[in-house]
């Protein structure tokens, strides 16, 4: 494969023009979806809070992001990542206004678990920067939106504490949260403004129904179905944690209540995705449209392991250094685990130039092996190994991570392009289902097998990417007058 080089401070090219407003875009969404953490000690004590609490605010707020990254998918698929991208953020930097001027626990949990809707950003981009960028640049492009928009949490956790000071009193951690919101929505509307779905003379290719993702066999009909379970799984996990039997801040009644409509839900789900499906199951779809449901599944199991770890541990990293190293505070502590997320910023654009350059499915191979042994290395720390080392050996893991996050989202918009927003969303939710599986993990063992686990299913994922089908040619589009229309993915 060749690769032209891109530009990226020709701001007179329309398509990097729209590759930077929407990584603006993007990272917006991350500051205000992750800025309470840095303000979790100012509204600990502004409200008296429990560290079960605290815990409960931190579970809630990926609680909605999984099901939301499902709906969003679906709705940049039908109306458009401009008008999609723009509403998310006013209604994202409302809600963030909503939490900041938060009188009661209540209203703080409510708010935080609303909060997670912001956190499906991420697929909107991830469709408009597929349509402006060419098969042999779009892996690089996806890797910049997606390293600099990450970056928005640790450009959060940077400012707001000296935000909060900054406005001073007991209300300053509230102002500062407030700031964000607000940023949100009036960038909402300039996105608005500025932002164009397509280049021009291109066609916005849309799916024929909404609902759920077209398959086009019976098999993958099923294997589609079985896909959606595990995000219903890590649904009735953070049920189960917020229960009596753990962080209690759900009754038996409300918990048992949720169960049963996760259980609806699906098989809502069901009925919708057979009547997307059913023209196709009945009459079958032409050869030249077709497309194999397994490239979304080992996306999606790939992003579980890299996004999915990379949640987790950066979750958990502070509390490690601190309980593994004598002699750190939290503030070194902190420092010291800030290299995993800072890597995001080369990481992603390498794993996508990677996967433009030398091939999509060797480039995610590789990746997630270097992932696995890197979880494997993390595993050996213990307090007898040199600081310095400790870090280097966290930035090689997270540099895998990354890079192997950039590699799977320089292949999603090459499966089917109508579609992307919807596989983009999937392959997103299964990220967070990621984070869940792992977190829980780590609350029944110690660090060292958490790690391991995670190696572990790192080296399963790397058996199963080998079974992805590397892009070639081209994939075939209906325009609304019924012609096909064939775009390159290579």
């Amino acid at each position: 494969m060749s690769t032209d080089r891109i530009r990226l401070l020709d701001f007179s090219d329309p398509k990097i023009k729209t590759l930077h407003i929407t990584w603006f875009a993007f990272f917006l969404t991350f500051v205000v979806w992750f800025s309470h953490a840095p303000m979790l000690a100012f509204i600990k004590e502004a409200f008296g809070l429990s560290s079960a609490e605290v815990k409960a605010l931190m579970i809630l707020n990926v609680a909605l992001t999984i099901p939301s990254r499902i709906v969003i998918g679906t709705l940049v698929d039908k109306y458009g990542p401009r008008a999609v991208y723009s509403m998310l953020l006013v209604i994202g930097g409302a809600i963030c206004l909503g939490f900041a001027a938060a009188q009661t626990y209540e209203q703080l949990a409510i708010m935080r678990f609303l909060s997670g809707f912001i956190g499906a950003g991420f697929v909107i981009g991830i469709r408009m920067v597929g349509e402006w960028f060419p098969a042999k640049q779009v892996g690089v492009a996806e890797g910049v939106y997606g390293g600099w928009g990450n970056f928005g949490s640790a450009a959060g956790a940077m400012t707001l504490p000296t935000l909060a000071l900054l406005y001073g009193g007991d209300d300053g951690w509230r102002y500062a949260l407030a700031t964000t919101g607000v940023m949100a929505m009036i960038y909402g509307v300039i996105y608005l403004r500025i932002a164009r779905n397509t280049p021009k003379g291109s066609t916005y290719f849309k799916p024929k129904k909404h609902g759920g993702l077209e398959v086009t066999s019976k098999k993958d009909f099923f294997f589609y179905i079985g896909m959606n379970i595990p995000m219903y799984i890590a649904l009735a996990v953070l049920t189960w944690k917020l229960s009596p039997s753990n962080l209690g801040l759900l009754d038996d009644l409300s918990t048992k209540g949720i169960y049963a409509v996760l259980v609806l839900l699906f098989l809502v789900q069901v009925r919708a995705i057979y009547h997307v499906n059913e023209e196709n199951l009945k009459n079958g779809v032409p050869e030249i449209q077709r497309y194999k449901f397994k490239q979304v599944a080992v996306l999606d199991v790939a992003y579980f392991v890299t996004f999915g770890s990379e949640l987790a541990v950066v979750s958990m990293l502070p509390l490690f250094f601190l309980e593994t190293f004598e002699g750190l505070d939290p503030v070194k502590a902190g420092l010291l685990a800030s290299g995993f997320a800072f890597m995001n910023l080369v990481a992603r654009p390498t794993g996508g130039h990677l996967s433009d350059t030398i091939g999509r499915r060797k480039t995610l191979s590789l990746l997630i092996a270097g992932l696995a042994v890197g979880y494997f290395v993390l595993s050996q720390i213990d307090s007898g190994w040199w600081i310095p080392l400790a870090v280097i050996a966290t930035m090689c893991c997270s540099f895998f991570v990354q890079a192997g996050e950039g590699a799977v989202f320089a292949v999603v918009p090459l499966v089917q392009r109508r579609m992307t927003g919807q596989i983009a969303g999937m392959a997103g939710a299964y990220g967070n289902v990621g984070a869940v599986c792992y977190l829980t993990v780590l609350s029944f063992v110690d660090y060292s097998t958490f790690f391991m686990v995670i190696g572990a299913s790192a080296a399963v994922v790397f058996l199963f990417v080998q079974f992805m089908d590397e892009p070639k040619g081209q994939m075939a589009e209906v325009l609304p007058d019924g012609t096909v229309q064939l775009i390159d993915v290579e």
